[in-house]
């Protein structure tokens, strides 16, 4: 992945995990190192008042998926949560979650939807970062075109 594209994917995924944390709380834990200092972001302060208590487990923000057209002309991204129950914006959170479930999170392992492609060459880039069922993941992945991206991953990156 170019590094701008990286950069774009790092920046849309911030902005995904901090607009809900943010508009959990009004105001963070006052125990909370940093909460109340204009200088720490609200996400940080979340984050750490929610995994820093003993007992308490990490949120699972499940995976943000990315699909960015070539040179970077265009990316999108949405936000996917599989556990406990499919759900997020994106289109097809059941349909991506049970192709998921099926791969065992693996997305080389993706069944894809099979159909013939023509051999256009205008390369689309994909990742998922995140968790999926807990478990951290990081994955990218270069494709020919649009269609060769369906064949492959199916509704993980329909949206």
């Amino acid at each position: 992945m170019h590094r701008s594209a990286a950069l774009a994917a790092a920046a849309l995924f911030a902005i995904a995990v901090a607009v809900p944390a943010a508009a959990s709380s009004a105001s963070p834990a006052p125990d909370v190192p940093g909460a109340g200092d204009p200088a720490v972001p609200v996400a940080a302060v979340e984050r750490t008042a929610t995994t820093d208590r003993p007992g308490t487990p990490a949120p699972s923000r499940g995976l943000f998926l990315t699909v960015s057209g070539s040179q970077n002309t265009w990316i999108r991204g949405v936000l996917l949560h599989c556990s406990p129950a499919p759900a997020g914006p994106h289109p097809e959170a059941a349909a991506a979650c049970a192709a998921l479930d099926a791969a065992r999170g693996d997305l080389d392992r993706l069944s894809g939807d099979r159909h013939p492609c023509t051999n256009q060459y205008d390369p689309v880039t994909v990742s998922a970062t995140g968790a999926w069922r807990g478990r951290p993941t990081a994955w990218h992945k270069t494709f020919a075109n649009a269609c060769e991206l369906a064949v492959e991953t199916g509704a993980v990156f329909r949206f």
